[in-house]
């Protein structure tokens, strides 16, 4: 019988009691009996693959091919506890997603190694919730609770890969301890402790040696991750035009804002994220005013004020844990003053450098160094610092208002493959199919008595999403404007006149 046929039921397990403040309840026995009757039989059959089944084959296949001889153990993460007895909301670890196409939380994807120097991969998974010993309506985990989970068998068909019940994966673990395990970390404390155990008998230099071998894991993941498949970048594209349209949504509520603060920005967006989306692909950033100075300005609850800028930095994640990352910088009152809009054109500029630098075959750092090169030009000819713009440059005298980087990686996490190896990535030269955002900003803080007092306060950055093409590059956010006089039109039609 094959994992993924194997009865659920064959798994042993613990009968379960109700508890109220940690205590025990009682249950009649003939409540307990009652409750294992009269429940039609659910499962799916004939059900087609999901969508992305053949790609995470694919990606599979290639890791497989980077590890032969080791079992790789790449888990999905554990519920975290927010308050008490309440979780966050879950969302899978990256890798496990991408390797997978699931995003269910407690299961563990394991490699294990042949003699021809390929792997068995099996999905070790939470089973249906038992109907015999009171699982599925008494425990806090059971789907009475927390809705229905797809069946081994179902998750099989769907994802296109053999199954089994997660519960026997320390077992299974310990079954051969000898051969080389490699784990991504930080995801599931428990299979961190269970592979640390089969280490436990080594040596320092064995121990140092194994830590390594978990790190080149996640690295040797993150390198298959940089370029994006035609699905991944449609993925994506259904990320960015949401987040279109999430900003759009912010425009035409700048009045309940006002009346308000900026948590009925955050608020108006997240609504967006939720209906087209999983969940926003990080946390909102709705700086309005000085706020905007502060480069991960979270709060979000400040007030919304006639006459300032918001600063706007905002994505969705679509189902499949695809993000979007754009930040637009909009006058409230729909109009920019004089200042502001130099303000603005000058990051304006900068942008429109840096995108240009966009295109494969060009250094990963080119469009940074284009666009701090437009904003140090800025800068000097403002008599803000002092020139030549090369010598600013080299000893970084820009940063003091430019603070940040001009981008990064795109694609499941929103600052994507971030532990990929440097000559691939921050020293490497850019290739189709990557996705990386392109945003500068300049930050004039309240309290910085090198620049003009009407300049104190001001910040202003303007991102977006950017895929590089066989051709040159693609702006997917190009469905938001980004001039001065471009932001001010798509503000008239939004606005109460």
């Amino acid at each position: 019988m094959s994992e993924q046929q194997r009865p659920e039921a064959e798994v042993d397990a613990p009968v379960f009691r109700p508890r109220k403040n940690g205590q025990a309840q009682s249950v009649s026995d003939e409540l307990a009996a009652w409750m294992t009757t009269g429940w039609a039989d659910t499962e799916l059959r004939d059900l087609a693959p999901i969508e992305q089944a053949e790609h995470t084959a694919r990606r599979r296949a290639a890791l497989s091919a980077a590890f032969p001889g080791d079992r790789l153990v790449i888990p999905s993460g554990q519920l975290l506890t927010r308050s008490n007895d309440t979780e966050y909301p879950f969302r899978a670890a990256t890798d496990y997603a991408y390797l997978t196409g699931d995003t269910t939380d407690g299961n563990c994807l394991v490699f294990t190694p042949r003699a021809d120097g390929g792997h068995d991969v099996v999905l070790h998974l939470k089973p249906r919730s038992n109907r015999d010993n009171g699982e599925f309506w008494l425990g806090g985990y059971g789907e009475l609770w927390t809705g229905r989970r797809n069946s081994l068998g179902e998750a099989s068909d769907l994802l296109g890969v053999p199954t089994a019940d997660v519960r026997r994966l320390p077992a299974e673990l310990r079954a051969d301890a000898s051969v080389t395990t490699r784990v991504v970390r930080g995801h599931d404390a428990e299979i961190d402790a269970l592979v640390d155990e089969l280490r436990a008998d080594a040596d320092d230099e064995a121990r140092a040696k194994s830590a390594r071998q978990d790190e080149d894991l996640g690295v040797v993941l993150a390198d298959h991750r940089l370029v994006k498949d035609e699905w991944e970048v449609a993925q994506l594209q259904l990320a960015v035009d949401a987040t279109v349209r999430g900003f759009g949504d912010v425009a035409k509520a700048l009045p309940q804002a006002k009346d308000t603060s900026e948590r009925y920005v955050e608020g108006t967006f997240f609504l967006r994220a939720r209906v087209e989306g999983n969940d926003v692909g990080y946390g909102t950033i709705a700086a309005s005013g000085a706020n905007a100075t502060t480069l991960h300005w979270t709060r979000n609850d400040g007030p919304v004020r006639e006459g300032d800028l918001l600063l706007l930095d905002a994505g969705v994640e679509t189902t499949t844990l695809y993000t979007a990352d754009v930040t637009r910088t909009m006058p409230v009152s729909g109009t920019f003053t004089d200042l502001q809009r130099k303000v603005y054109d000058l990051v304006y500029e900068a942008q429109e450098a840096g995108i240009a630098a966009v295109a494969p075959g060009r250094p990963f750092t080119a469009f940074h160094e284009a666009s701090q090169r437009a904003l140090a030009e800025g800068l000097v000819e403002w008599g803000l610092l002092e020139g030549p713009v090369d010598r600013v440059l080299e000893l970084g005298l820009q940063r003091r208002y430019t603070l940040h980087g001009t981008g990064h990686m795109l694609g499941m996490d929103v600052h994507d493959c971030a532990v990929s190896r440097q000559e691939n990535h921050l020293y490497g030269d850019l290739r189709p199919g990557m996705v990386l955002t392109v945003e500068p900003g300049l930050y004039f803080q309240p309290d910085d008595l090198t620049v003009p007092e009407e300049l104190r306060g001001i910040g202003v950055r303007i991102e977006d999403d950017v895929l590089v093409t066989e051709e040159g590059r693609t702006v997917m956010s190009a469905g938001l404007p980004r001039s001065s006089a471009d932001v001010e039109a798509w503000l008239a039609e939004r606005l109460p006149r």
